[in-house]
């Protein structure tokens, strides 16, 4: 099989010749890997280990530096950076509409237009991993309208101004609406995953309950996915933390592939995973982040990553890859052994 055939065998719940596989990591890891293998050719790498997935990429316009090591990207999200030996790492700070006090600040505020992203090299990098399958976008309907917000101020306006709250949403998917219309006609609907994003669960369970997902969040999700389904890709949906109420709301709402399955307790393991859903939902990721990816053997992850390939990936329906993107304190010969499992 090629890796299209590959991938494309697995979302239609067919067994593959083997697991199919995706690749993704934070900068600082990317680098640490690069400085273990020599060289820091990504395609190379990537080919080297066999994965299946492209991630295409149309850039956004550079983030601007507010001062004092803060930064504020296109959407007005705001970060600082923190050192680590292998690179910066972004973490987040309050947005730049955290202090809003009117509706009328938001309304104001200077949204991006879709045609901001620089889409032009698209079409070459569809040319160029032809037999590849490829994966696209960032859009998000919540969550990263609540990092504008403030995650406090996202919260509150829940419960007491929903209609700040649904002019967020509309915002971003309308963007990302757009986005995705123009990202396959540029590539003549070649596109095989899009990604949607909100993360819906903590360690311990759901940031929010059923009724706010129903209310802040499906409306705008079936719409993505119907887009997506409709440009003949499929929707990949990320959401970290327990999320076990949520999943059959989302295959509800259309999306096709749950990622990255935190295995944050019982409730979030292969098995019962795959025993309630399985037939109705492709997984993608799993593999532990926080235990057994930084702090194992390589043979253990292999053999952790092989379990995941085996119980998910039974009657196809699994691609294999990290439970979130591969983090700095990952050592390089773990992110390798992932990729030993069949």
């Amino acid at each position: 099989m090629t890796s299209r055939e590959r991938v494309l065998a697995a979302l239609q719940h067919q067994r593959p010749d083997r697991t199919p596989r995706d690749f993704w990591a934070e900068p600082p890891a990317l680098q640490r890997l690069f400085a273990h293998v020599g060289h820091t050719d990504k395609d190379r790498l990537l080919d080297a280990l066999d994965v299946d997935v492209r991630h295409l990429d149309a850039p956004a316009p550079p983030e601007r530096e507010l001062g004092g090591g803060l930064f504020q990207n296109f959407w007005g999200e705001r970060y600082v950076f923190n050192a680590t030996p292998w690179g910066p790492m972004r973490e987040d700070a309050k947005g730049a509409l955290a202090g809003a006090v009117d509706l009328a600040e938001l309304e104001e505020f200077p949204w991006p237009s879709p045609d901001c992203l620089d889409r032009s090299q698209l079409a070459a990098q569809c040319k160029r991993h032809a037999d590849r399958a490829l994966f696209y976008g960032f859009a998000d309907i919540w969550q990263r309208p609540a990092l504008v917000r403030g995650w406090e101020g996202m919260f509150l306006d829940m419960a007491e101004q929903p209609d700040w709250v649904h002019f967020l949403a509309r915002k971003f998917t309308d963007f990302y609406l757009e986005d995705y219309t123009r990202a396959a006609e540029l590539t003549n609907g070649r596109i095989d995953l899009y990604l949607v994003i909100s993360d819906l669960g903590t360690q311990r369970g759901p940031l929010i309950s059923p009724a706010m997902f129903r209310e802040f969040i499906a409306p705008y999700l079936r719409e993505m996915t119907a887009l997506i389904h409709g440009l003949g890709g499929r929707a990949l949906y990320h959401s970290c933390g327990t999320i076990r109420p949520f999943i059959a709301d989302l295959i509800a709402c259309g999306v096709d592939v749950l990622d990255p399955i935190q295995p944050t307790g019982p409730e979030m393991q292969p098995e019962s995973l795959q025993r309630e859903f399985g037939d109705r939902l492709c997984f993608h990721g799993g593999i532990d982040m926080q235990e057994l990816l930084p702090k194992g053997t390589p043979a253990a992850v292999t053999a952790g990553a092989q379990h995941y390939c085996d119980v998910l990936g039974e009657n196809g329906g699994y691609i294999l890859a990290p439970a979130h993107l591969f983090q700095p304190d990952v050592p390089p010969e773990n992110i390798l052994a992932v990729y030993q499992a069949r």
